[in-house]
């Protein structure tokens, strides 16, 4: 007999957006959407703030690519906008405004001396969007801003044409992903910079989302920088994990993002055609939404074979709810597979289908409340 069990950590969302499969709250879900309607016909705030949601990101797109972050991060006082302007070689009006909308979206603040504006960082800008800080997105927002923002411009048909954007976006040929992923050295850096910041965010959580000290051989197929694999030897001391990537992936990785801890090796191949290294336990981080059914199936069928009664895989996924009212983020990320991939974001449900198609029956569940979940499956 297959059996499932669901695991729910933390739930950040609010109330009416809970997914039933976890948490049965009671929600009077028509009362609250007849008044949320209601207010938005007196006056359509939540749309308004949706139009310019794509002006936010580039506030803060341009911000970090022009180096205002970096700046006041070295700085050790507030400066003013003409100062910055001129360290970043900008226009003095251009980066007034931009340091005024920053201010305004609380990223930066501001301070009036003598009649001139001083503007320094926030604790959280300085954490996450200089360049210099351990917990720096700054490789992720590059990559959304000089990769996936292009992409979203083509959304419309995308949609029209069921299929990712490569060529219309950057003249490349759509049907091999990762060959337009990876179509220069740099392009495959900014993507490696996008995945090692997630699992820098992320990998923790993912990692104890299950006890997984029982596991001591782990592959990460598709580790990419070794980003979660270190935070798997972080958590787990007595765990050995090999990255499993492509080799110019492989090459990239011990190039450009060494990890000095042991425990963590490389071993270039190709899931999908070569052979998969012996392990307790496979890691798919981030790598079956890339792909459609019929290519999951096919390679979560490989795992199996391949793994040893007693041994797993653990997907990590950002998971929509059963009933498709969200998370909303998710259904961004759903989409964003769309513009530039060939796989969707999916529900638990989908994925213990695939799993128990595939042969795995014992499936478990955890949402980490954070932007990706966990699915454990033991063979």
């Amino acid at each position: 007999m297959c059996v499932t069990r669901f695991v729910f950590l933390f739930h950040p969302f609010p109330v009416g957006q809970t997914d039933r499969l976890c948490v049965s709250v009671p929600i009077r879900r028509a009362a609250m959407a007849e008044h949320l309607s209601q207010s938005e016909l007196d006056y359509p705030f939540k749309l308004l703030e949706y139009f310019n949601g794509f002006r936010v990101s580039k506030v803060i797109f341009s911000a970090c690519e022009l180096g205002v972050f970096d700046l006041l991060l070295k700085s050790h006082e507030a400066l003013s906008a003409q100062r910055v302007a001129q360290e970043l070689g900008t226009s003095v009006d251009g980066m007034e405004r931009l340091l005024d909308a920053l201010v305004g979206i609380e990223i930066l603040e501001v301070e009036r001396e003598k009649g001139t504006a001083l503007y320094s960082s926030t604790d959280v800008a300085n954490l996450y969007l200089a360049k210099g800080s351990a917990k720096s997105l700054h490789d992720m927002i590059v990559y959304q801003s000089q990769t996936i923002y292009p992409l979203w411009n083509n959304m419309a048909d995308a949609v029209r044409e069921g299929r990712n954007q490569y060529e219309k976006t950057f003249g490349l040929p759509s049907d091999d992903v990762f060959q337009a992923i990876y179509r220069s050295e740099e392009e495959m850096l900014k993507f490696m910079g996008l995945m090692n910041s997630s699992w820098v965010l992320d990998g923790h959580d993912v990692v104890t989302a299950f006890d997984l000290s029982r596991f001591q051989r782990i592959v990460d197929l598709g580790g990419c920088t070794g980003a979660l694999a270190n935070e798997i030897v972080k958590a787990y001391p007595a765990s050995n994990v090999t990255v499993f990537d492509l080799p110019e992936v492989i090459a990239a990785a011990q190039r450009h993002f060494c990890l000095e801890d042991n425990r963590v090796a490389f071993q270039s191949g190709d899931f999908f055609r070569g052979e998969i290294p012996t392990a307790d336990l496979y890691v798919l981080a981030r790598i079956v939404h890339d792909w459609s059914e019929e290519k999951c199936l096919a390679l979560l069928k490989r795992i199996y074979e391949t793994c040893k009664p007693g041994g797993g895989v653990l997907l990590v996924e950002a998971l929509l709810f059963e009933n498709r009212r969200g998370p909303l983020m998710v259904q961004i990320f759903s989409l964003n597979m769309l513009v530039q991939a060939e796989g969707r974001e999916r529900s638990p449900s989908e994925y213990i289908n695939m799993l128990n198609k595939s042969g795995f029956c014992n499936v478990q569940v955890c949402r980490t409340g954070k932007s990706y979940d966990a699915i454990l499956a033991i063979r």
